[in-house]
């Protein structure tokens, strides 16, 4: 079964778990038929209730995705930025928002808005000969997919603006001390890494993932005080929920639970 609306974007399903791939010779570019079908594609996994986590990675041994196609810029007209800068931000934010967990296998370079894709996922999974960098001010750009946001979060002002302002590029191991990525793995293995971890998540109530995520989300941008409320009000709401009810009563008759996603 598939659910794209592009070659560019590939998926397949498996279980709870689907499996997106950047297809886009050759250096797996985002462009304005990508960016809409990528946006598509996770509002599609979003209705759909047996799929508990994605997992994105690229086509290919050499990169994960070198971020956007320059071409598109080159007349330097302002319309054509708005519209890839309108298109990045609804598929990225549509990504980042997914209800279940999203894991990126980045098997290669993961440049600009190819970072930017992975710093939209829940989870980084690296491997070993990955480089990462937003190298957009080296041709007069910013990164506008929610890079000079979500990388602040993850590695500090700092860092944050060596990689943007300095331009400079960190490797995977680099990346893992930052805390960019969560896991560096040998060539050729983010895939499965990034696979048997997506596994894990079907054990967990997928309401309980959805409302987890909400609230660390969430802690970015509130409060501790109102997270804190939200935090009792989330724990509250999930007794209306089928998972909940067995989710507790699974462990109590010592068996596995079957989620049902409601």
């Amino acid at each position: 079964m598939s659910v794209s609306q592009s070659d560019k974007v590939k998926v397949s399903l498996d279980g709870h778990i689907a499996q997106l791939t950047i297809d886009n010779p050759a250096a797996n570019t985002w462009d304005t038929e990508s960016l809409p079908a990528l946006k598509a594609i996770v509002e599609a996994l979003n209705d759909n209730p047996d799929i508990y986590a994605l997992v994105l990675t690229g086509a290919g041994e050499k990169f994960f995705s070198a971020g956007a196609d320059l071409k598109l810029f080159a007349d330097g007209d302002p319309a054509t930025a708005k519209t890839m800068a309108d298109a990045f931000g609804a598929a990225f934010e549509t990504l980042a928002d997914f209800r279940g967990v999203s894991i990126a296998a980045i098997n290669g370079f993961a440049m600009g808005g190819g970072l930017e894709v992975a710093l939209a996922c829940d989870i980084r999974i690296a491997e070993a000969q990955a480089q990462m960098a937003l190298p957009e001010s080296r041709v007069g750009l910013l990164p506008c997919a929610g890079g000079t946001q979500r990388l602040t979060q993850l590695v500090g002002e700092g860092w944050a603006k060596r990689m943007i302002l300095c331009g400079e590029r960190v490797s995977a191991d680099k990346a893992l001390e930052l805390g960019l990525v969560e896991e560096v793995v040998p060539t050729g293995e983010s895939l499965a890494t990034a696979t048997r971890l997506a596994t894990q998540v079907a054990q967990q109530s997928p309401t309980s993932i959805a409302a987890c995520k909400r609230l660390i989300h969430s802690a970015r941008d509130i409060s501790i005080s109102s997270g804190l409320a939200a935090e009792r009000d989330e724990f509250v709401e999930l007794f209306s929920t089928e998972d909940q009810r067995e989710g507790v009563n699974a462990f109590l008759e010592k068996r596995a639970p079957v989620w049902k996603n409601r």
